[in-house]
């Protein structure tokens, strides 16, 4: 079953669906009242008129009643049978599901689907933590399951990114909102303005509030969307964030910014199966930072491990800040992390037919710089290329 989607809360083009329908049936009820003014002289066309007449119009000012996080709702259903199949707890190491990604065809990142080239998003700092940006491609080296592979193509400019921000809308999240708020909209003011970003606000479940756009008057509307109630299902709103960049992300590199300050107690999926999830649908960066300075010990270990399980096979970043004051700075260093990256490519010497996890490691090495560390995703599931007469989602709506 696809977890991908994320409910819609009423926006203003519902609302003005809404309004047009209640229109609508406005001017059907004055011309069915002028057939009663003028008699009954056409008592067949008098009863085609009042069948048109919904039966109920909706209130423009009540939100919609939302689809569930777990419930497939694609208004095409998928050509692959497998894709409508529940989630499983097998181990998240087991390779994805033939078909699970059938309609990113078109998607930048092919590597989940035919292994034609892999590209690794990558950051370097020396060892006092600060950003190397001056290497050549030369400078890197790249393995997978222990094998040198030569690299194809190589990237280090500041390239505009499709970034999904997943703000915590949990019961707790209630005073830290404005704060969290502020900052979210100081690192889009930090970033390319030609990012796209989208934003997701989840508690046991997760709410779209905006789209895909550059407009920060939009996403700042989409950051206010907030009613901080509920549990906290996390992993299943990173799974549907992955989704959502995935199908509709119209830029190489993407970026999942989650915040929150609690473990995750709601989702259905486990930790290693959202963290699968990314890697299968290409391995958007994901950064975390957990508000964990007000939290039970044990909550905020568990939290902890998990936020930093999450950025570090998907080559992102876990930030604790120690208060609300530190949010602001982290959100700006999180916009300088992502404008200062490589971009690097290779086609795997091992066989495409060779399904399954491969792991990945990159070093850089350059005369002057002392030790580097690259950090970028851990490894990737290799899989087949589809049979070349099977149907995929996109060639069923063309």
């Amino acid at each position: 079953m696809n977890l991908g989607h994320l409910a819609m809360r009423s926006t203003g083009s519902s609302i003005t669906r809404t309004l047009r329908h209640a229109s609508e049936a406005a001017l059907v009820l004055l011309a069915y009242s002028g057939l009663f003014l003028f008699g009954q002289a056409q008592p067949a066309a008098t009863a085609k008129v009042q069948s048109t007449i919904p039966a109920a119009v909706q209130e423009p000012t009540r939100p919609e009643v939302q689809p569930r996080l777990d419930v497939d709702r694609d208004p095409i259903p998928s050509p692959d049978a497998e894709d409508s199949l529940p989630v499983t707890t097998a181990s998240p190491f087991a390779p994805a599901r033939p078909g699970e990604i059938q309609k990113l065809k078109d998607g930048i990142y092919t590597m989940h689907q035919d292994v034609d080239e892999v590209l690794l998003t990558c950051a370097v700092v020396d060892e006092k933590g600060r950003p190397v940006s001056d290497l050549t491609r030369a400078a890197f080296r790249v393995w997978e399951d222990g094998v040198p592979q030569p690299t194809t193509s190589f990237l280090h400019q500041d390239q505009p990114v499709s970034l999904g921000i997943l703000v915590d809308n949990s019961g707790s999240m209630l005073d830290k909102r404005a704060a969290v708020n502020a900052a979210a909209l100081d690192l889009l003011r930090a970033s390319n303005p030609k990012d796209a970003t989208f934003i997701v606000n989840f508690s046991d479940r997760a709410y779209l509030d905006q789209g895909f756009t550059s407009d920060l008057v939009a996403l700042n509307r989409g950051l206010s969307h907030f009613d901080s109630k509920g549990t906290t299902a996390l992993y299943d709103a990173v799974a549907a964030s992955a989704d959502e960049l995935a199908r509709h992300g119209k830029l190489p590199k993407q970026v999942l910014l989650v915040i929150t300050d609690g473990a995750d107690n709601a989702s259905r999926l486990e930790l290693q199966q959202a963290i699968r999830r990314v890697q299968n649908l290409g391995g958007p960066v994901v950064y975390t930072i957990g508000l964990l300075f007000g939290a039970d010990k044990q909550e905020a270990e568990r939290a902890r491990a998990a936020l930093e399980s999450l950025s570090e096979e998907t080559g992102g970043i876990a930030y604790f800040p120690h208060s609300l004051e530190d949010v602001d700075g982290i959100a700006t260093e999180v916009a300088r992390d992502i404008r200062e990256q490589y971009t690097i490519g290779y086609r795997p010497t091992k066989s495409a037919s060779l399904e399954g996890y491969r792991v990945v490691r990159v070093e850089a090495n350059a005369p002057g710089h002392g030790k580097l560390t690259v950090r970028t995703r851990k490894g990737y599931y290799a899989r087949k290329a589809a049979p070349p007469l099977e149907q995929t989602a996109q060639e069923v709506k063309q």
